[in-house]
């Protein structure tokens, strides 16, 4: 191969990985943008009672999850994790669920997510992948139902079903970082535990996500 040939080759390989970048950083960007209406959505309808949102120590948000599209006869779906700190909330993290059968139920194809975590949740996402089991996840408390005592269990689970409302189970999934959209979105140092720490600067389109968060205690 000729000189210019393996340059004209080079600069196309690298075309190719800017353009993977920026549109893997695109699709990221468009998750943020509807992590943050499903946040609006389902704080608006106040079924997370507002105590409970205020103690949370991170906010995962799934914008959807769906049957059949990531694993044959399971559920998927992929979403942010921002956690507090002493200056506010992180930097989005992104991560994916998925299991053979996380539970949508009565005919419901979809769902909105959002899972509060207590000190103890924080510390399981901070540690890196890790099942729901029983004793981990728990459905929360709605403003009809809230007690006092929400935190049943490290992570507790609201939900909107699309199609029909039910429960989704979320007991037995399985939550992965994605680090591969890490490190496009915050670079090669981009850990989970540097970001959710707030080692790392917010990106501008992460910011309006991190501003429906609850900075009340």
């Amino acid at each position: 191969m000729t000189k210019i040939g393996i340059l004209a080759a080079s600069l196309m390989l690298f075309a190719g990985v800017a353009w993977a970048k920026d549109n893997n950083s695109g699709a990221k960007s468009d998750e943020l943008n509807k992590a943050t209406q499903t946040l609006q959505q389902i704080t608006s309808s106040n079924q997370i009672p507002r105590p409970v949102l205020d103690q949370a120590e991170c906010v995962g948000v799934v914008p959807k999850l769906t049957k059949g599209g990531f694993i044959a006869g399971g559920e998927h779906g992929d979403g942010v994790v921002s956690c507090r700190t002493s200056n506010g909330w992180s930097a989005p993290a992104f991560f994916s669920i998925s299991a053979g059968s996380i539970g949508l139920q009565a005919g419901a194809e979809e769902a909105q997510i959002v899972m509060l975590m207590n000190q103890e949740g924080k510390q399981q996402l901070m540690n890196g992948n890790f099942e729901m089991s029983a004793n981990l996840v728990a459905e929360g408390p709605t403003g009809s139902n809230y007690t006092g005592s929400a935190w049943k269990a490290p992570v507790l689970s609201y939900e909107i079903s699309h199609g029909a409302y039910a429960g989704v189970n979320l007991q037995g999934s399985k939550m992965a970082i994605d680090n591969g959209a890490m490190h496009d979105v915050y670079g090669s140092n981009g850990s989970t535990q540097q970001v959710l720490s707030g080692s790392v600067h917010t990106p501008e389109q992460a910011q309006q996500f991190t501003s429906e968060l609850p900075h009340a205690r």
